[in-house]
């Protein structure tokens, strides 16, 4: 008696039910999840207002650092370049106002610590507005 040997079936394993069930609990956990916003920064833009905006009582002080490190004040030229110079004419021009804008013009040329000597003087008299300009003063041409 010849017996042969029996084909055995592989057994097929259905994985449509399993991958429902994934997908459903999926959907669930997008739905019910909470996002965190502690990552956010609060911004208070500015408001528009039909005000007209308020008038500057005097005119702004303007600071010019040359290529050579010397200070103008208003386009005066200071006797030197000391920090006690510098003080006293801003204090002149501004008086008892500290309201008023000071801007800062530098040459692209000069040391950072003439400029940081100016922010120095002008943070120590109390003004609050400072602005940074530059300058690149062409040497030797004229502009039209």
């Amino acid at each position: 008696m010849k017996l042969r040997p029996s084909q055995d079936e592989e057994p097929e394993l259905n994985l449509t039910s399993l991958i429902d069930v994934v997908l459903l609990l999926l959907i669930f956990f997008m739905v019910s999840t909470t996002f965190v916003d502690e990552s956010r920064i609060e911004i208070q833009l500015p408001q528009a207002s039909a005000e007209a905006p308020p008038e500057v009582k005097s005119a702004p002080i303007e600071i010019t650092v040359t290529a050579s490190g010397e200070y103008r004040v208003n386009g005066k030229t200071l006797l030197n370049n000391s920090q006690t110079t510098l003080s006293a004419a801003i204090a002149k021009v501004a008086g008892e106002e500290r309201d008023n804008p000071v801007t800062i013009r530098a040459d692209a040329r000069t040391t950072h610590q003439s400029v940081v000597t100016a922010m120095d003087v002008v943070g120590r008299l109390g003004f609050r507005g400072i602005n940074m300009a530059t300058v690149n003063e062409a040497v030797g041409t004229s502009t039209p």
